[in-house]
């Protein structure tokens, strides 16, 4: 009863296994009891390329923002930080950082995120962060936005709102961001908790996935394309000006 339910709204109804895993996915995984998911892209060879805040340094803030940050910090620790010994001890697990499958996936099940899915489709399903209305580039664009963004480690500062692992993926997979301030935070899941905020307003379900379906990137009439050089001169020119204030 309860794997029915949680196919109704949409959390794994993009289960797939590692056999049908491709180079360019952008696949997440559940943690703590479905309540936030993390996300990569999968580059092949069992590797996969992810954004994180990593290091518990905003462990302790005495919200449930902890529980959401902790569970994006990949499987790094301990005696054996790796269980295929592939990974070794990274020494840095902040920022944008490649694991293998298994420590990303920390246990969980492996999911796919869907592109150029229909309206309806988006609208149907009742949790976000699993599909969106944008089309995917090709794999080989996909994966040398993602390459990039390691090699420097550019991807501004996590937020698990504001620029979250989620937002990392999508905009590998599509090159968009929202308007001239290349605004990221419009991740899926992003967008759901300003749907459940509506829906604590007694706004209807319908109106809120709604407004859920109008945040997408692919329907928003602002998003333009930005070449990763210019995301990651962008941050670099963000992060200078933070320093100097």
């Amino acid at each position: 009863m309860e794997s029915i339910l949680l196919e109704k709204i949409g959390l794994f109804s993009n289960k797939i296994s590692k056999d049908d895993l491709k180079p360019g996915d952008h696949i997440y995984s559940w943690r703590n009891a479905y309540i936030y998911s993390h996300h990569g892209i999968y580059i092949g060879d069992g590797k996969v390329i992810h954004f994180t805040r990593g290091g518990g340094l905003e462990i302790g803030t005495g919200t449930f923002l902890d529980t959401l940050i902790v569970s994006s910090i990949t499987n790094h620790g301990g005696d054996n930080p790796c269980p295929n010994n592939n990974c070794g001890k990274q020494s840095n697990t902040h920022g944008v950082i490649s694991s293998c499958l298994d420590c990303f996936l920390s246990g969980g099940d492996l999911l796919r995120f869907e592109y150029s899915v229909s309206p309806a489709l988006f609208m149907a399903k009742l949790r976000g962060g699993t599909c969106t209305t944008a089309a995917s580039d090709p794999p080989e664009e996909v994966i040398s936005r993602a390459e990039f963004l390691l090699l420097r480690n550019a991807f501004g500062e996590y937020h698990v709102f504001e620029n979250n692992c989620e937002d990392f993926a999508m905009y590998c997979k599509t090159g968009l961001v929202v308007g001239r301030s290349y605004v990221l935070g419009r991740s899926g899941q992003a967008n759901s908790v300003s749907a459940v905020a509506c829906v604590a307003r007694a706004v209807s379900p319908w109106a809120s996935n709604a407004i859920r379906l109008c945040s997408d990137i692919g329907m928003r009439s602002d998003a333009v394309k930005v070449p990763v050089e210019s995301l990651v001169a962008r941050f670099s020119q963000a992060d200078t000006s933070s320093k100097e204030s």
